[in-house]
């Protein structure tokens, strides 16, 4: 019980720094998944990057909704 009560402090910093980091994560991957989007997009353009245009754009949409969910 007394336990509890004294590491309390350090439970709560933990919990913020890991709730950070996983922010964190989710928006780097969000903004890379945004990259990979307009990229694949702009490839698109071209008759030639067709073929690698389409499946970035949809590996970089993927990667937008896993990060936002």
């Amino acid at each position: 019980m007394i336990w509890d009560i004294l590491s309390f402090p350090f439970k709560l910093v933990g919990n913020i720094v890991g709730w950070a980091l996983s922010l964190t994560g989710h928006i780097l991957g969000f903004i890379l998944g945004l990259v990979l989007l307009v990229a694949g997009i702009a490839l698109c353009l071209t008759i030639i990057g067709l073929i690698v245009g389409i499946p970035l754009a949809i590996v970089g949409a993927g990667m937008m909704l896993k990060s936002l969910f």
